[in-house]
């Protein structure tokens, strides 16, 4: 531990004590036990867990997040006990995949057809982080593919930002990464305090009149047509996202078909397997020497700015539809714009419940919420393919 430059002996310490707190705070469920429990434990593991390697190289037996070239990789592989799942799933953008599979098993599509102006106008104004945080990126020294990476953060969505920082960003994966799943844990905490700064209490307990039945009245066949076509669009238009678009409709489609087996396979595997392997993998990817970066204050900014910026234009959609509908709609419902599913949908209906208990609005928040997964992997397939092409 102590055979190193003192900065980095420090950094390790630090992180070490930042492991064991996201444990705590995880387990004590102010942040999301899912990612932070396994994340904690690995940061704290792979911080503590040096040793001498071969020719006195300082290193540890969990992974290598920089070994490319093959003949070390092999090697490699016998060796780290995590490598293989890096290796295997995060290099090439499997684990986004698979969690956003998992999202469209549990996501009822139906919202977003009961709902679909309301939903996309404010998850458009939603994306104003996505958006605004690229040209602050850019002017602070970050390359378009970094810029591009760290504006997702805006979308709240893990995979997003996952999968295109592992393709625009490779050298700053680890950290922009660890900065999104750790933002997005405080999305619950901090998110609540910008609505009631934005939205006055007479209007966050509006009840929306005239409340339509349209949601029932939706058919999973007709669900099932829109995941087809939806999915085709997009691939058609976005074909560098196309894995994250089919993922996430053969997730609704296997929903609305009825296929019981591989609803329970996908859901109570493949999506918390995933879910466990993230936080694990993303807690061992923070090795002092991998994230003793510069950029990383910067990225740290950048991430809650962009976090910022979307839930403010979230919520300007919510004014927005509200103005529109003559006043009858919860501007509120304008942070589920932001496409951490569920939990700003459930931030949004949580907040309207404390100023009015007899308002209901979640089935307008998770269309919102679902239009956010859309227009997040939209952009995300327009950053990557003018940036990487």
């Amino acid at each position: 531990m102590f055979s190193q430059e003192p900065k980095i002996v420090i950094f390790r310490i630090l992180l070490i004590i930042l492991g064991i707190l996201l444990v705590y705070l995880g387990a004590k469920k102010v942040l999301e036990p899912l990612i932070m429990i396994p994340m904690g434990f690995g940061m704290s593991a792979v911080n503590a867990g040096v040793l001498f390697l071969e020719a006195g190289k300082i290193g540890n037996l969990f992974i290598d997040p920089m070994a490319t070239k093959t003949d070390s990789l092999m090697n490699i592989l016998q060796i780290d006990f995590l490598q293989p799942i890096y290796t295997f799933t995060f290099s090439n953008g499997l684990i986004a995949c698979l969690v956003f599979m998992g999202i469209g098993v549990i996501t009822d599509i139906g919202m977003v057809l009961a709902h679909p102006f309301i939903g996309m106008v404010i998850a458009m104004f939603a994306e104003l982080g996505t958006v605004a945080t690229f040209p602050i990126a850019k002017l602070m020294g970050f390359t378009d593919g970094e810029a591009a990476a760290v504006s997702i953060i805006g979308g709240a969505d893990g995979p997003m930002v996952l999968f295109t920082s592992l393709t625009l960003a490779k050298d700053l994966f680890v950290p922009i990464t660890i900065v999104a799943y750790l933002y997005l844990s405080l999305t619950y905490g901090g998110y609540p305090f910008l609505i009631r700064l934005l939205i006055p209490k007479s209007l966050r307990g509006q009840v929306i009149k005239h409340k339509s039945e349209k949601v029932a009245r939706i058919t999973s066949k007709e669900k099932l047509v829109f995941a087809v076509v939806g999915n085709t669009l997009l691939c058609l238009l976005f074909p560098v996202a196309a894995p994250l678009f089919l993922s996430f409709f053969i997730g609704i489609a296997i929903r609305e078909s009825g296929l019981e087996k591989y609803t329970a396979l996908i859901e109570n595997i493949f999506l918390y397997a995933s879910t466990f392997f993230l936080g694990l993998m993303l807690g061992v990817l923070c090795d002092a020497n991998t994230i003793l970066d510069p950029k990383i204050l910067k990225l740290l900014l950048l991430g809650m700015l962009a976090l910022l910026l979307s839930g403010i234009g979230g919520i300007i959609g919510g004014y927005i539809i509200y103005l529109c509908s003559g006043k009858n709609f919860n501007p509120v419902i304008g942070i589920a714009g932001v496409s951490c599913v569920p939990t700003t949908a459930k931030v949004a209906q949580k907040e309207v419940s404390k100023a009015n208990k007899m308002s209901f609005v979640m089935e307008y928040a998770l269309s919102a919420n679902i239009c956010g997964v859309i227009t997040t992997a939209i952009l995300t397939g327009i950053y990557v393919t003018l940036i990487a092409h």
